[in-house]
C-alpha cells in the first residue's frame, strides 16, 4: 500500500520517468503539447532524474535534442542498428541507477544493520556458547543451503524462511507503515512482512556463496492483489526464478504475469528497471500502479500475506490474500 502525502509534485516527476521509460500513458500524452510533424522535443532520462534530485530541469541546448522517429517508436537517440530485445535484469528488463531518495536511504541503512549482524554471527561461529537462537537458526539454514546444489539451494532457502517467519504487517508489528528488517532481527521475532522474507533469503544465499550478480531484491506491483510487494529473484542456468513468501513454488519470472517490476536492489545499489524503447508494450495505470513517494521521503509500505492453500499446493499467481 502506498502512502501519499504530497503526490502532486512527486507524482508528476515519477510520471515523467515512467512515460519516458515505458511510453506515455494516454492521460499524460493529452497533457503535453503536440510536437511539430515529423519531430519531437524529448527530454533525456538523465535530465528527468536530475530534476528529481535538484528540482530543476537542466538548461541549454544539451538538455533536449530532436528525437529520431521510426514508425511509432520515438527515442532520444538515433536508431542505429538493432536494439537489444532483452535486458539482464529479471523480466528481461534493463536497469539504471535510481535517483537518491528514500529507497537508497533504506537500503544503505539495512546494509549497515546486516553488517552489524555479521559481527554477531562471527562470534557465534567462534564460540557456540556466545550464540543467540536467531544466529543459530541463521547458520543452520546457511549450512543446509550449502549442502544442496543448484535449484535445490533456492528451494531450501525459500522453504526454510517461509516457515521460519510468520507474516504480519509492519503497522501491526512496529507501529510503522514500512520497516525493513535485517535477517537476525526477523528470525528472532519470527514475524515480518514481504520484504523481510525477501531480505532474509537474499542475505542467506549470499552468505552461502550464491553469486551476488545473480540475486535481486525486487519491489514490484502485484496487479492481481492491487498492492505493492517484495520478492527475491535468483538467476539459475540463465533464467530468473522468483522466491515469494506466499508460495512454495519457484516459478520463472516469465510466468508471473501479474507483476509489474519497479525497482531491483542488490550489492550495487538501487536500480530502476525498464523495458527497452523498442519493446514498450506495458500499459501503466498511473493512479493505481505508480509509487508516488520514492524520491522525496514519502513512505512506501509493502504488503503480501501468505496464502496457506497456495503454500500447500505449490500454486501461484491465481489467488492472493493481502493483509487487512
Amino acid at each position: 500500500m502506498v502512502r501519499r502525502r504530497s503526490a502532486a509534485g512527486t507524482g508528476r516527476i515519477v510520471a515523467c520517468v515512467l512515460a519516458l521509460t515505458f511510453g506515455a500513458t494516454p492521460a499524460l500524452a493529452q497533457s503535453q503539447p503536440s510536437p511539430p510533424a515529423g519531430t519531437a522535443r524529448f527530454f533525456r532520462i538523465q535530465d528527468v532524474l536530475k530534476k528529481a534530485e535538484t528540482g530543476k530541469m537542466p538548461s541549454g541546448d544539451d538538455s533536449v535534442r530532436l528525437a529520431a522517429r521510426s514508425g511509432d517508436i520515438m527515442s532520444d537517440v538515433p536508431l542505429r542498428g538493432s536494439i537489444p530485445q532483452l535486458g539482464e535484469e529479471p523480466f528481461g528488463l534493463f536497469g539504471f541507477r535510481a535517483p537518491e531518495g528514500i529507497l537508497w536511504r533504506k537500503w544503505r541503512g539495512l546494509q549497515s544493520e546486516i553488517a552489524g549482524e555479521d559481527t554477531v554471527l562471527a562470534r557465534c561461529r567462534e564460540n557456540a556458547e556466545d550464540c543467540t537462537p536467531a544466529a543459530r537458526k541463521f547458520i543452520a539454514i546457511v549450512n543446509a543451503v550449502k549442502a544442496q546444489d543448484g535449484h535445490a539451494q533456492l528451494e531450501m532457502v525459500n522453504r526454510e524462511i517461509n516457515s521460519a517467519i510468520r507474516y504480519v504487517s509492519d503497522m501491526a508489528q512496529h507501529g510503522l507503515p514500512d520497516r525493513w528488517t535485517a535477517p537476525l532481527a526477523a528470525l528472532a521475532a519470527g514475524r515480518g512482512d514481504c520484504e523481510d522474507y525477501a531480505i532474509a533469503k537474499y542475505v542467506i544465499l549470499r552468505t552461502a556463496g550464491y553469486p551476488a550478480g545473480h540475486l535481486r531484491f525486487l519491489l514490484v506491483r502485484d496487479r492481481l492483489a492491487r498492492d505493492d510487494h517484495a520478492v527475491l529473484a535468483a538467476r539459475f542456468e540463465g533464467r530468473w526464478l522468483i522466491l515469494d513468501n506466499r508460495f512454495a513454488a519457484i516459478p520463472e519470472d516469465s510466468r508471473m504475469h501479474n507483476f509489474t517490476p519497479l525497482f531491483a536492489l542488490d550489492d550495487e545499489g538501487v536500480k530502476l528497471v525498464a523495458a527497452p524503447y523498442a519493446k514498450v508494450q506495458i500499459r501503466m495505470e498511473f493512479a493505481d500502479s505508480t509509487p508516488a513517494g520514492l524520491f522525496d521521503g514519502e513512505e512506501l509500505a509493502l504488503r503480501g500475506a501468505v496464502n496457506p492453500a497456495a503454500q500447500d499446493s505449490g500454486e501461484f499467481a491465481n489467488e492472493v490474500t493481502t493483509a487487512p
